[in-house]
């Protein structure tokens, strides 16, 4: 959802190349003798991505190797990751009924929610069969993570329309919905360059940091920003009864908001409940989570001996371009 991360922030020259790597590893991945189902799997593929799980992973490695070329086995994990993560969306979309994704019909419009269904499990397939190829380890850990995953969503799902969801309840859905895999990606791309067990950790520490943090930024702009930014409709999680922190944070002041809430919103109503959520400080309170999350990011890097200075550097700006920019 929206541009809330910019890799040019990083600086670092092997990126795109890398980058194209992945991309071009990620659709051969896909392919299958079933044209179907390869049309199916390919589908969101082919629609971009920013591919933040897979460029976290990358420069992982760079991390620990330089800002030099990523090995083959890194750019391998980089695709199991965004496998994962394509995969969810699949689900995903069934769960919300969602017509669009990524400015294109959703596999479950297109087609049905049992083809949707299927796919999801066949990227899934596929990313643990990418992650077995890299050893044991990564396998365990890439299995561990879509557990995560599926645990998240399903605390998620618990607090539908649940306008008594607490910060505590939230924090758990995001820890296993998101910063999961952003934390798996970058272990990772620390274990294919055989980084040690502190260093190991820190990148680990760093990437679910910035995966809190990614997801509350996501989260305000689900309230702040527009459709056309979003590429969605904006507030469609306050219409799906997900109440998420600004939200949450605005039930504590507002009778008015918490009458509205635990039925569907449209229309009036949604850009009502928006303003009011906007306008009494729930954004910039939600925000300051969202900081504190990016300053602990900064310092796993900060407290890792032997990572490169220059990728730390790049992660770092990476990072505090997540929380400065225009919300």
């Amino acid at each position: 959802m929206g541009e809330v991360i910019d890799l040019s922030a990083l600086g670092l020259d092997p990126l795109a190349p890398d980058m194209a790597r992945v991309e071009e590893e990620l659709r051969a991945s896909v392919d299958d003798d079933d044209r179907f189902l390869g049309e199916v799997a390919v589908h969101l593929v082919a629609a971009g991505g920013k591919r933040l799980r897979p460029a976290l992973g990358l420069c992982a490695a760079y991390a620990a190797i330089g800002p030099r070329a990523a090995s083959s086995a890194a750019v391998t994990g980089g695709v199991a990751c965004e496998l994962v993560h394509l995969g969810s969306l699949y689900h995903d979309d069934v769960i919300d009924e969602a017509e669009t994704r990524r400015g294109v019909p959703s596999v479950n419009a297109r087609w049905s929610n049992i083809v949707a269904i299927l796919a999801g499990d066949y990227l899934l397939a596929r990313a643990s069969s990418l992650a077995a190829s890299l050893g044991a380890d990564v396998a365990a850990l890439l299995a561990t993570t879509i557990s995560d995953l599926c645990r998240g969503q399903v605390l998620e799902l618990q607090h539908l329309f649940d306008a008594g969801r607490s910060g505590e309840a939230y924090a758990a859905a995001i820890e296993g919905k998101t910063a999961a895999l952003f934390a798996t990606s970058c272990r990772i791309g620390g274990m294919v360059s055989e980084v040690d067990e502190p260093t190991l950790d820190a990148l680990t520490r760093f990437g679910h940091h910035l995966g809190m943090c990614f997801q509350v930024v996501d989260d305000v702009l689900d309230l702040t920003s527009t459709d056309e930014t979003l590429g969605k409709p904006a507030g469609q999680d306050l219409h799906e009864g997900i109440y998420t922190l600004p939200v949450i944070y605005a039930l504590g002041d507002s009778d008015e908001l918490r009458s509205m809430l635990g039925a569907p919103l449209d229309g009036e109503r949604l850009d009502r409940a928006r303003a009011i959520i906007v306008a009494n400080g729930a954004v910039d309170a939600a925000l300051a989570v969202a900081r504190d999350h990016a300053t602990k990011a900064n310092e796993a890097l900060a407290g890792a001996a032997g990572l490169d200075p220059a990728v730390t550097a790049g992660l770092c700006r990476l990072v505090d371009g997540l929380v400065t920019r225009d919300h």
